[in-house]
């Protein structure tokens, strides 16, 4: 069996379902799913992205994201229906939600699970991307598996 660790940012849409568990062919796949609550620590980087993507209103609701402890509950929700999507489609899933040290704690996952991959699934980020701070790539200098970065969807 093919074990992938996932890190999430929002619940998984079903297009982002099928790709992720057709990237093996028929190959068996598990999952463990890391769901990081959006938080107030990268509200300007977001806003940013939204004005670079043209993305105006979502700029402006940028201040209306809970955060903290509030954000906590639309994560764990967020995680489940992810987890529930996966196992619909045949697979092992397993997660949680990781609110410090997320690369850290995303290589004792891959550890101690002995996954073959991470797959970061995350909308895009210009400016963390254009300085290489984005997840995918300071996961590649951290985890010894392959990082493959994804889009995700939106319904």
């Amino acid at each position: 069996m093919f074990t992938s660790v996932l890190m999430i940012e929002k619940p998984l849409t079903s297009v982002d379902v099928d790709f992720v568990t057709t990237l093996h062919g028929d190959d068996p796949v598990s999952f463990f799913v890391l769901m990081q609550p959006r938080g107030d620590q990268d509200r300007l980087l977001r806003a940013i992205d939204d004005v670079a993507l043209g993305e105006l209103p979502e700029a402006i609701r940028e201040g209306d994201e809970p955060e903290g402890a509030d954000a906590r509950g639309p994560a764990e929700q967020a995680l489940e229906h992810s987890l529930q999507a996966l196992r619909k489609r045949g697979c092992e899933a397993v997660g949680q939600i990781i609110e410090d040290h997320p690369l850290d704690k995303l290589k004792s996952v891959v550890e101690e699970s002995g996954a073959d991959e991470v797959i970061v699934l995350t909308a895009p980020h210009f400016v963390e991307e254009f300085f290489h701070r984005d997840w995918a790539s300071r996961a590649r200098h951290k985890v010894g598996v392959p990082v493959l970065k994804l889009f995700a969807h939106n319904e």
